[in-house]
């Protein structure tokens, strides 16, 4: 599932499903045709439990954005949320009760929106070419609640293109301003939450907002990253927000492990940034 959190789209299912959908749609192909691409293509993520009910909710909101909600599309949606069977799998995955109440309200909600006939649909964009606010190997700080420097290092740049950055957040929590031999010895931040369980927690980010949080980061150093990463065939999922999915997810996960333990799962930055060198005997 890769949840980040209980709204509709906090997921890397739901995030890829919708964005592969539109994207498509950008391109000239009709709803129909997209839909059957989708469910032709994303077979294993259908037939896994954990994943496939927000691969139905993705497709069912896209549609919905279209106009053209299927009805076989929504009775699947509806089922998934009449029958609590997206709750059982959050259930499973050991969520908190207080996660499940909350996500439930959500999906009710989710699928009485997809009752009310949206006044116009969707058009199709042109696509947008993007430049880098970031450079590879950039090391970013910024503030946390609690006063304290947090970092990320952005692994990727793609420039020209309509996509962001791989950015990998770290674990630094310290009350000066991080240098660069901070970064190059800091650990990866891991997450503990449903089935993200020991998971470093690596995003694409869109810049699509980055302006109205620009003056929150600062660049400090930049490190050698000798691995390249592949948007096209990436396991990593999407954000377009730097401050709630990047700085707040920091300082909630760290503040969190003062009642629950930190996974035992560690991942440094070197891992994400240096080729593996092998010896010839």
């Amino acid at each position: 599932m890769g949840a980040w959190g209980t709204a509709i789209s906090s997921n890397d299912t739901y995030a890829d499903t919708y964005t592969e959908f539109f994207d498509m749609f950008n391109d000239g192909l009709n709803v129909a045709e997209i839909s059957k691409k989708l469910i032709a293509n994303n077979q294993e993520i259908i037939n896994d439990t954990d994943k496939c009910n927000n691969f139905w909710l993705a497709l069912a909101k896209a549609q919905w954005e279209c106009k053209q909600l299927d009805k076989d599309i929504f009775d699947r949606v509806k089922k998934i949320v009449e029958t609590g069977a997206d709750l059982e799998v959050w259930r499973q995955l050991d969520a908190d009760e207080k996660a499940i109440k909350k996500r439930k309200v959500i999906l009710d909600k989710f699928l009485a929106y997809l009752q009310i006939e949206r006044p116009k649909a969707k058009s199709r964009k042109n696509k947008i070419i993007r430049q880098t606010v970031f450079q590879k190997g950039d090391c970013l700080t910024f503030k946390l609640e609690n006063g304290n420097y947090g970092g990320a290092v952005v692994l990727e740049a793609i420039k020209d293109s309509e996509y962001g950055y791989n950015l990998i957040t770290t674990r630094i929590n310290q009350p000066n301003k991080p240098t660069k031999k901070d970064f190059e010895n800091a650990e990866i931040l891991v997450t503990n939450f449903a089935d993200l369980k020991n998971k470093p927690l690596v995003q694409w980010y869109f810049p699509v907002r980055h302006n109205n949080i620009a003056n929150l980061i600062e660049t400090v150093s930049n490190l050698d990253v000798q691995k390249e990463y592949d948007i096209t065939n990436s396991i990593f999922g999407f954000i377009a927000d730097f401050n709630i999915y990047i700085i707040q997810t920091i300082y909630k996960k760290i503040k969190s492990e003062e009642i629950t333990p930190r996974s035992t799962i560690k991942h440094t930055i070197k891992e994400f940034t240096k080729k593996s060198k092998w010896k010839l005997w």
